[in-house]
């Protein structure tokens, strides 16, 4: 159990974020819950967080949440919950170079320069939990997730090093990667936005035109994704990284991640293949 209950947790705005903010603050933590938009900044204030505005594509308002933090926690963070991300959806070859940069920038270089800004505060402690909401995808890839897939596969080997690193130079901060499929959450909402911002203007050009089509209204629909689970069903496997003595490397949510990495041990190339398309096809409506 860390001496230090505090933590710092990006992409409140719901889903995943928001849950575990909650739930942690009913368990006694200092949440510092942070999102992007001013606007759901002020309705976690009204919640009673501690509520920060942090787009970790911004340097400045990264500086500025470690100061305030560093201000008002004398100088300490015990863990950090890397939640902040979104999925891009597209054929790799339809994907312009903006659209992978933007993707890579959200998905891994900004939680990368928030660890390591993080990360001094926790050697001084000479402890800290570092948390990484990855995803199935960062097991396997899919066809269409080509941009998140690839800045997932980034962040879960980008986080390995970090992990072996410092069990050498400071082996009481622990990084753990938790890798959930399918939540109720708002990230077919974010889909639609970035599937309609680099995707749907060149639709009529594509190859996978129907393909599109079928994506757009599957994006439009409300119902359940399958192998849908709560946000709880990631909080908890946070929860047991965040307080167990000796947590896991990593945990998997949902049965579709389960699925894929019982699969990837055991079907041959081909047989994985023939598993990863069903499921694109499935994602794609």
């Amino acid at each position: 159990m860390l001496q230090d209950k505090s933590i710092l947790i990006t992409g409140c705005s719901s889903g995943i974020g928001l849950r575990a903010a909650q739930l942690l603050k009913q368990r006694g933590y200092k949440v510092y819950a942070s999102a992007r938009k001013a606007e759901d900044v002020a309705k976690l204030q009204e919640q009673g967080f501690i509520a920060l505005q942090l787009d970790v594509t911004s340097h400045q308002q990264m500086d500025q949440a470690i100061e305030f933090i560093c201000k008002d926690n004398n100088g300490r963070l015990g863990a950090l919950f890397n939640n902040a991300g979104y999925s891009q959806v597209g054929a790799v070859e339809d994907l312009s170079d903006e659209a992978l940069k933007a993707q890579f920038e959200t998905n891994f270089f900004g939680l990368v320069e928030l660890t390591k800004k993080v990360l001094p505060l926790m050697r001084q402690a000479g402890e800290g939990r570092i948390i990484q909401n990855s995803s199935v995808f960062g097991l396997a890839s899919s066809s269409f997730r080509g941009a998140y897939s690839a800045s997932k596969y980034a962040l879960e080997a980008w986080s390995d090093a970090l992990r072996l690193e410092l069990k050498r130079s400071c082996p009481n901060i622990f990084v753990t990667l938790v890798e959930p499929g399918p939540i109720v959450s708002r990230v077919r909402q974010n889909k639609k936005i970035y599937f309609e911002k680099y995707i749907k203007p060149g639709i009529e050009q594509s190859h996978y035109k129907d393909t599109y089509l079928k994506m757009d209204q599957a994006l439009a629909m409300t119902g359940r994704i399958p192998f849908t689970l709560e946000p709880d069903s990631v909080v908890e496997s946070m929860m047991h990284a965040l307080e167990s003595r000796n947590p896991k490397p990593r945990y998997y949510v949902t049965q579709l991640t389960w699925i894929y990495a019982i699969a990837k041990r055991i079907l041959s190339h081909r047989g994985f293949d023939r598993l990863a398309s069903w499921v694109g096809r499935k994602e794609a409506g």
